[in-house]
C-alpha cells in the first residue's frame, strides 16, 4: 500500500495511529535513511526508542534533532536538518517512535 493511501487511511480512522505515523515517516523521507528494524544510513527506529525510553524529555530532543539535524550520536553519519518537516510533525514523529519496542 502506498504512503499516501496508508495516510488517507488513517485520517479516516481505519488504521491504528502508529501506522498513521510511519505513513508520516515515509511522506516526510524518513525511511530513505531509517527503517523500523534495522539500521540503514541511520539507526533503526526500535532502537533510538531503546536509547531514551527512560529519558526525561526525550520526545522533544528528537523532535528538535529531527528538525535541526545532528551528529555523532550513531556514527560518524550526520543527520541532516529536515527542512520539510514541520514543528507539530516533528514531535508527532519523536512520540510515535518513542512507543516502538
Amino acid at each position: 500500500m502506498r504512503a499516501g493511501a496508508i495516510a488517507a487511511l488513517a485520517l479516516a480512522g481505519l488504521l491504528p495511529a502508529a501506522k498513521a505515523d510511519l505513513a508520516l515517516a515515509t511522506s516526510k523521507a524518513c525511511m530513505a535513511c531509517h527503517t523500523v528494524d534495522r539500521k540503514v544510513i541511520g539507526p533503526a527506529f526500535k532502537d533510538v526508542a531503546a536509547r531514551y525510553k527512560d529519558q526525561k524529555g526525550a520526545a522533544d530532543m528528537l523532535a528538535t534533532k529531527i528538525l535541526k539535524g545532528g551528529a555523532g550520536a550513531w556514527g560518524p553519519v550526520p543527520m541532516p536538518a529536515n527542512t520539510q518537516v514541520s514543528e507539530a510533525d516533528a514531535k508527532k514523529l519523536a512520540a510515535w517512535v518513542l512507543t516502538l519496542k
